[in-house]
């Protein structure tokens, strides 16, 4: 489980087990001691570019796998990064393949759920979860409350998702029953409507990306962290469970970007739930609305001209 304070990851994934291979380069490479926002709210980061490979200030390993075509003993590898770092792991399960002409329908999925045809693939992915020596959270079918196109899991009926959450948190607490399980919308309006019920949720995950090109020409003016999160967390902390921004990311001119930094990790008496935040470190391959194409939310990559 993620450890709570002060002890405590919409874009295309690395495989774990290309992360993995990876690793050993990403080594020999000295990154900066400290490339985490300023602060003392606990931090974490989903990585494959390993900038903060060797940083003191992460305490959350963000992994992301698909339950289809995967490698399973990537898992194993992870766990082996996260506990030379003294760092708990949150393993974001994508309910489909990462082989994009390979993916199932929204309705095949939904009906496979219902009809137990997916349990084997959860279930495998959760008896290794057991197995591993970090601290563990569990965040399944994320941002189900957008209907923005991006995941076949997203905005289904309300109650249609709550049942297939519901009957893979069963499944995988029956693996793994030492799980924390994050439920984890974007934080929208209609979030709440998706809420599974208090024994279904250990934490609550939020995603907040900034594009300061995005808010200036479409909302009239650039946002900060503060403003997203205080948005959000008012609308989920109703449920009274430990709030998690669980994707994080930022991207624009060098005054922006300061000002998001330096908001991430701060202090907040307001908001004795939130309990960290985790960034995002990878470039974006969905296209963000309105033509303005793909963000690189990269630390080294995401102050623009």
């Amino acid at each position: 489980m993620l450890p709570t304070v002060p002890t405590i990851k919409t874009a295309a994934r690395l495989r774990l087990a290309q992360v993995a291979l990876l690793a050993p380069i990403l080594a020999l490479i000295p990154p900066p001691l400290t490339a985490a926002p300023p602060g003392p709210l606990p931090f974490g980061v989903y990585d494959p570019q390993g900038d903060f490979i060797s940083d003191p200030e992460v305490s959350i390993e963000h992994v992301f796998m698909p339950w289809e075509d995967v490698s399973l003993s990537s898992l194993l590898e992870a766990d082996l990064y996260a506990l030379e770092r003294n760092r708990a792991l949150l393993i974001t399960v994508e309910p489909w393949t990462w082989t994009r002409d390979e993916r199932n329908t929204a309705n095949f999925l939904r009906r496979g759920i219902d009809a137990g045809y997916y349990d084997a693939n959860m279930r495998s992915i959760c008896n290794v979860i057991a197995t591993l020596q970090s601290p563990v959270s569990v965040r399944w079918g994320h941002e189900m409350e957008t209907d923005d196109g991006q995941f076949i899991w997203s905005a289904w009926n309300p109650a249609d998702y709550i049942r297939a959450y519901r009957r893979m948190i069963d499944v995988c607490r029956a693996a793994a029953p030492d799980i924390n399980v994050v439920w984890s919308p974007i934080g929208l309006e209609n979030a709440n409507d998706y809420y599974p019920g208090d024994d279904y949720v250990d934490l609550v995950g939020l995603s907040i990306f900034g594009l300061e090109a995005w808010e200036i020409e479409i909302l009239g003016g650039a946002l900060s962290f503060d403003e997203i999160l205080e948005e959000r967390y008012n609308r989920v902390k109703v449920h009274g469970k430990p709030v998690l921004v669980a994707e994080l990311g930022y991207s624009g001119k060098a005054d922006y970007v300061d000002l998001w930094e330096g908001q991430v990790r701060k202090q907040r008496p307001e908001m004795p739930l939130l309990v960290g935040a985790a960034y995002f470190n990878q470039p974006e391959v969905y296209e963000w609305p309105d033509g303005f194409g793909l963000p690189d939310w990269r630390i080294d990559q995401r102050v623009l001209p």
